[in-house]
């Protein structure tokens, strides 16, 4: 889309580059900028409270670390969007367009490929939720994420509650000699909703027990298995979600091709004026 300056008819006041275009996309990386620094500084902030001896046994399950992660890679993207449109500058803007084409074809291929190959996903869920409880007592952000779901999906453990045996603190074997020897966290008890004070010892000696006598007290199944079930049954609202994530990426893939061939045609319009400017008809 074309623009002149008000009250003018010079050639030179022509553009290309629509500042609707322009301001839209630098607004709408602006916005995802700043989120970006929230995210990396509550991240940060997170890892500084922890131990450093707890904080370095658990990278792989560090919820801090993630939240880092994906704040530094959005900061980058959104900054080359954010500075390439307010400058109006291809090699930033094809850069932010690139990497952000990169993120939704990963982001698909993820998808498809945890669609195609599940029991193998499946697979990698439980070993991922092996890992994080071993070390549920070694990063308390880890803690509180497995507290909250085991008590949302109404589960305890990975495969069943016996799972809670990995941990050195509830392992079950003689040589243990922890207070919580062959117990399982409190977030696997069954709660009464009148119940004023939460007993968080409610979990004690379970794993001693058969998953019988064990259901009277605690919630016996995995949570994989309660995860599967809650996945296949709410697939709509996952496809929302993923719909609601892949939008802003194909509004900003689109809306930087379209600056950057406005630009370029814009950069066109001013060598063919400066090469013609001594021209008698210009």
């Amino acid at each position: 889309m074309a623009r002149r300056s008000p009250g003018s008819g010079k050639e030179e006041d022509f553009s290309f580059v629509s500042p609707v275009v322009k301001y839209l996309l630098f607004f709408f990386n602006t916005l995802f900028w700043v989120i970006s620094m929230v995210m990396v500084g509550i991240g940060v902030y997170a890892r500084l409270l922890k131990h450093a001896e707890a904080a370095m046994a658990c990278l792989a399950v560090d919820p801090a670390l993630l939240l880092i992660g994906v704040g530094i890679l959005m900061f980058l993207i959104t900054f080359c969007g954010c500075i390439g449109s307010l400058r109006e500058n291809i090699c930033l803007l094809q850069t932010f367009a690139i990497c952000l084409t990169l993120v939704f074809l990963l982001q698909l291929a993820v998808g498809i490929v945890g669609f195609i190959f599940s029991d193998k996903a499946r697979g990698k869920v439980s070993e991922i939720i092996s890992n994080a409880i071993e070390h549920y007592r070694d990063d308390l952000d880890l803690q509180n994420l497995i507290d909250f779901g085991q008590k949302e999906f109404s589960c305890c453990g990975g495969i069943s509650y016996k799972d809670w045996s990995q941990n050195m603190y509830f392992n079950c074997s003689s040589e243990n000699r922890s207070r919580e020897r062959c117990s399982v966290p409190y977030s696997c008890c069954l709660h009464d909703e009148d119940e004023a004070v939460i007993n968080t010892l409610c979990g004690q000696g379970m794993q001693e027990l058969d998953y019988l006598e064990a259901g009277a007290f605690i919630h016996t199944n995995g949570c994989i298995d309660r995860l599967v079930n809650w996945l296949h049954s709410n697939l709509f609202l996952l496809g929302g979600v993923a719909l609601g994530l892949a939008i802003p990426q194909l509004v900003g893939i689109l809306l930087s091709q379209i600056l950057i061939n406005q630009i370029r045609d814009q950069i066109k319009l001013q060598r063919y004026n400066q090469q013609h400017k001594t021209d008698p008809w210009y």
